[in-house]
């Protein structure tokens, strides 16, 4: 789909949750990594692809690898916003760091438009003092950007991907997915602000 004519809109599949619908990847996307190098504006062409949908849903979600390669660029220049989750660990805030400097190219180069939707604290742990040391600093550096629904480390998160269903067809009485529920409600209020239709 992202490097051939054939209608994007054939590969869209139903969920058993109204209202989603998913357009799924495969493995034909590791060749598309190096065949996106051999061609013009290689970096726009997820955003190309996506054109057509974007009158037909409210919101595209694009879930984007944690490398900051090729696709993940190309998720960037395609997006109106960009929803970060953090890890509440000691790495990730190297990694948010690195985000800012990547963030800040594609806005120069690419997509000036681009603006951070939110971010989002995820795997918070409250027995653990750096879970809380790591969402103190983040909230003090970014302040409003940080949504106020944290997403917990919660077993049954870990075990529904595995049963191929999301949260919410595996156990929506669970925390994490009563999280996910309250993080669905700030984000829908924070895009009813704003014109956005596609968040990376």
């Amino acid at each position: 789909m992202l490097l051939s004519d054939f209608p994007i809109e054939s590969a869209i599949l139903t969920s058993d949750l109204p209202g989603l619908d998913v357009l799924p990847a495969n493995r034909e996307l590791t060749g598309a990594t190096i065949e996106l190098l051999d061609i013009a504006n290689r970096e726009a062409a997820l955003r190309r692809a996506l054109f057509p949908l974007r009158e037909t849903y409210d919101v595209i979600l694009i879930d984007c690898p944690p490398s900051l390669g090729i696709l993940t660029l190309n998720a960037l220049v395609a997006a109106d916003s960009l929803l970060i989750p953090i890890q509440c660990e000691y790495f990730a805030l190297e990694g948010l760091s690195d985000l800012m400097s990547t963030l800040a190219r594609v806005r120069q180069t690419f997509n000036p438009s681009l603006r951070i939707e939110g971010v989002l604290l995820t795997m918070f742990d409250d027995r653990l003092n750096l879970s809380s040391q790591i969402s103190d600093n983040v909230r003090a550096h970014l302040g409003a950007k940080v949504f106020d629904t944290v997403i917990p480390r919660n077993v049954r998160l870990a075990e529904a991907p595995s049963f191929g269903q999301p949260i919410l067809l595996y156990d929506a009485r669970s925390r994490g997915a009563n999280a996910y529920l309250q993080l669905a409600r700030e984000l829908i209020n924070r895009l009813q602000t704003q014109p956005v239709r596609t968040a990376s």
